[in-house]
């Protein structure tokens, strides 16, 4: 699996920086101890600084070199992560199926438990089926509210305001949902989702495009609300992990807005 060339310097940076610990430096070079605990992180090729190691399971011919990329500066990058928002006003415009396939192609790039990765996602994009969800979700609110739990009052406003005025606090009018599902039994299924929708809302901006996280509609589908999983055609054996909305910004914001003061406690 670990394939190494002439030009290696022995220098055990390979070694080093392996998460599992499963590389060896010896007199020829590094050798992978066990093959099957290889979690494919790709650390081992990614910092070689000779370009002198290869791995069948993450070969060098699909990795890029940073030096084309340089880090933002602090300023830049400050600036750029305070810049996002959740946006919750859109067009009445369709989102380019080019622009979500990118969107969703960098989300996959995001940090995942032991590299697991394991999602899978669904994009929503036709109106009347957005429709449908932010009305099942609704009648979902509604039968918790029967239940008299005291967590599910929280439903009520939302309900109310949905039967008398019809207007959609649950989807937003956006113009497209994405959907993260991973299997039922997969331990890292929601941490994972957390980072890799993350990444889609933080590079969503680049592309003139806004999110916001669709938690009403994920409560409900992470309960396992049978109507929502007959209504996508979701399989038995994946669960809903997470949801964002997607589409272009109706409005833009001017500055950047203050949270709380920092908190920390050096021991």
């Amino acid at each position: 699996m670990l394939m190494v060339n002439q030009d290696c310097i022995k220098c055990g940076i390979c070694a080093e920086t392996c998460p599992a610990r499963i590389i060896e430096m010896g007199q020829d070079g590094p050798r992978l101890l066990y093959p099957t605990a290889c979690i494919k992180c790709g650390h081992c090729v990614a910092v070689c600084p000779q370009e002198c190691l290869d791995h069948e399971k993450v070969p060098l011919s699909k990795q890029v070199s940073r030096e084309n990329y340089p880090v933002l500066d602090p300023q830049t990058a400050a600036h750029f992560l305070r810049a996002r928002r959740s946006i919750r006003n859109y067009k009445n415009e369709a989102v380019p199926k080019e622009k979500m396939l990118q969107l969703l192609d960098v989300a996959r790039f995001a940090p995942s438990g032991g590299n697991s990765q394991g999602l899978s996602y669904i994009v929503v994009t036709e109106q009347a089926l957005l429709k449908q969800l932010t009305e099942l979700t609704v009648r979902w609110m509604e039968e918790q509210l029967t239940t008299g739990l005291a967590w599910a009052r929280y439903y009520e406003g939302v309900v109310q305001s949905y039967r008398k005025t019809g207007r959609d606090i649950i989807l937003r009018g956006a113009p497209a949902l994405i959907i993260a599902t991973a299997p039922k039994n997969f331990r890292w299924g929601h941490d994972n989702t957390r980072y890799s929708l993350a990444y889609a809302e933080l590079y969503a901006p680049t592309l003139g495009l806004g999110s916001c996280w669709a938690g009403y509609f994920e409560i409900c589908a992470a309960s396992g609300y049978p109507e929502i999983y007959k209504l996508l055609g979701i399989e038995e054996d994946l669960t809903v992990t997470g949801a964002i909305m997607v589409g272009c910004p109706a409005y833009h914001y001017h500055r950047l807005v203050d949270r709380n003061p920092l908190q920390v406690t050096w021991k």
